[in-house]
């Protein structure tokens, strides 16, 4: 956890992947976004200063303001001049019990996965067309018998 210079502390550390492919300001509204669902930030929580953020990740000012203008957008912060930025919307979040019941059943299918031979980037395609079939699922778009194994592969 981050605590601001005027010693107050931030909820929220971010961190950033050069390598993701993913604008810097995205990789920040994200962090946002997974920390709302995780129950790590709520309504009322500031965010870190902008001049914080650009002194520990060495950005831009401008990518830290675009973030936060984003997640304005999206309702989720708000800005109150001279005082920061604070947490107002919400996004749908499991409990925290729920969450480690969860995490251990994904924590058991990986050693699965990385039994059956599976790496990092093989887990990741095989849970993003998992994702896929859900939605499809959901939109009625998927043959249930088929089980959507090819949903987003393009043969």
């Amino acid at each position: 956890m981050d605590v601001d210079k005027d010693g107050s502390p931030s909820p929220i550390e971010f961190r950033l992947d050069p390598g993701s492919g993913v604008p810097t300001y995205l990789q920040l509204v994200h962090q946002v976004e997974q920390a709302l669902r995780l129950g790590y930030l709520r309504q009322g929580d500031r965010l870190p200063r902008v001049k914080d953020i650009v002194a520990g990740l060495a950005i831009n000012p401008n990518t830290v303001l675009k973030a936060y203008r984003e997640l304005e957008h999206r309702g989720l912060v708000v800005g109150r001049r001279g005082v920061g930025t604070f947490v107002e919307g919400t996004l749908g979040k499991v409990g925290l019990r729920e969450q480690a019941v969860l995490q251990k059943s994904m924590l058991a299918w990986m050693r699965t996965a990385s039994t059956a031979g599976l790496d990092e980037d093989g887990m990741a395609a095989l849970f993003t067309a998992a994702l896929h079939d859900l939605r499809q699922s959901r939109e009625g778009r998927v043959d249930e018998e088929d089980g959507g194994s090819r949903a987003g592969v393009v043969a």
